[in-house]
């Protein structure tokens, strides 16, 4: 077995700096070969995915966070066959790892042991334009609120993924709303709005379960639209998230899509899979079973 290691080193608030020599210390232990592969700069993982060859290797491994998945995924489908790939896999070292949840990998030795045994199972892709140009996450991608948390959570990565939650009341005192003009295979939704999450898998922010019937595998994505709400009634809201129940506020709707449409205004800026890229006006579609995880 060959594996290709993309690593980051700033990943999770730079942990991931001290965890690379042991991982290559543990593939080398169990007599794996690889290629390691270290991220320079932002974004870096894309340009390295777009200049492998996938043919050489048995599977493709990133060492980092959502972020880092999120490059490596959009190097290799923009730049590769995806029927072409091997699997790919996560080693969670990131501030939230919210992906990774969903593939069962809580911990680095979850992440080894599904490559090493050889463990992978088909998985569906979201897709986001950006102008005229698709744009792929596993995880979720949301605007408005949302998004000004995770502004917010990027400053504080040192504190793992406690970000998120020190970002929520940190944005909840200048709560605002905006229009949206949503429509989900071919519904239509007008109005005020807090926030949306386009939700390909259930988990955010680490432990915040934001859609708790989401599947990776069944050729849906799930879409959480939040309208206007008080703060005290986002306060009250908000810990529910964590055991799936924040549905019971009337103001979270939840719905079942293939594919959806999204305007606002003002423009809001895009969260995907934890990347703040892009923003509305965007479409969103599912790819059912694109590319195969270690899992």
């Amino acid at each position: 077995m060959t594996i290709a290691l993309i690593a980051n080193p700033s990943a999770g608030g730079r942990k991931a700096a001290r965890i690379i020599p042991q991982v290559e210390q543990r593939l080398r232990r169990n007599a794996i070969e690889y290629r390691i592969f270290i991220t320079q700069h932002h974004a870096h993982a894309m340009d390295i995915a777009r200049r492998l060859t996938p043919a050489n290797y048995d599977g493709i491994v990133s060492v980092g966070g959502d972020g880092t998945n999120f490059h490596l995924l959009n190097g290799l489908l923009q730049y590769h066959d995806p029927e072409q790939l091997p699997p790919l896999g996560i080693i969670p070292v990131g501030s939230g790892n919210s992906f990774a949840r969903d593939l069962n990998i809580r911990t680095t030795k979850d992440g080894f042991f599904f490559f090493f045994f050889f463990f992978f199972f088909f998985f569906d892709v979201c897709s986001f334009t950006r102008g005229a140009q698709p744009w792929y996450f596993v995880n979720l991608a949301g605007f408005g609120f949302v998004t000004d948390v995770a502004q917010t959570a990027h400053h504080l990565k040192r504190v793992g993924d406690f970000s998120y939650v020190l970002g929520v009341f940190h944005r909840m005192l200048n709560l605002r709303f905006h229009h949206m003009a949503l429509e989900i295979d071919g519904r239509r939704i007008d109005g005020e709005n807090c926030f949306v999450e386009f939700c390909n898998s259930r988990y955010t922010g680490g432990k915040m379960l934001m859609a708790p019937h989401a599947k990776i595998d069944d050729g849906w994505f799930d879409v959480v639209v939040v309208g206007p709400m008080s703060r005290r009634s986002l306060m009250a809201t908000f810990p529910k998230i964590f055991n799936g129940t924040h549905g019971q506020n009337p103001a979270v709707r939840f719905y079942r899509a293939r594919t959806a449409s999204v305007r606002t205004d003002p423009p809001k800026t895009l969260l995907p899979d934890g990347e703040l890229f892009g923003s509305t006006p965007t479409q969103v579609a599912i790819h059912p079973q694109l590319v195969r995880y270690f899992s």
